[in-house]
């Protein structure tokens, strides 16, 4: 069993920044493949971002070039810079876990079995 816990959300002004970080602990994985999701009220929990353990990164087009998404396999901990955040951003992002080398989509929420209990992020206009 492996627990996620993320940290880092907050209220932000629109076009400001912040830095959400997840530790994974308890069963140890040689690798795996980690993700954020987010989901703002009445919508469903959509894709963000994904790193494999080496390093590979693919980020939702809303995203792309706003956020990075980086990893520290020594510390079990996977980061999501946020910057030149928008109103829109607004929802609670979710860090997931997949203990595979490589998934057939990382996309798909369903190819995480470990999730953490999110943190809320929050941009005013």
């Amino acid at each position: 069993q492996v627990q996620l816990v993320e940290s880092g959300g907050g209220l932000v002004q629109a076009g400001g920044s912040l830095r959400l970080s997840c530790v994974a602990s308890g069963r140890t994985f040689s690798s795996y493949i980690m993700a954020w999701f987010r989901q703002a009220p009445g919508k469903e929990r959509e894709f963000v971002a994904t790193i494999t353990w080496s390093g590979g990164t693919y980020y939702a087009d809303a995203v792309k070039g706003r956020f990075t998404i980086s990893r520290d396999n020594a510390k079990n901990t996977v980061y999501l810079q946020m910057n030149s955040l928008k109103p829109e951003d607004t929802a609670v992002y979710y860090c997931a876990l997949n203990p595979s080398i490589a998934v057939a989509d990382t996309t798909d929420r369903r190819s995480y079995p470990s999730w953490g209990q999110g943190t809320q992020v929050t941009v005013s206009s």
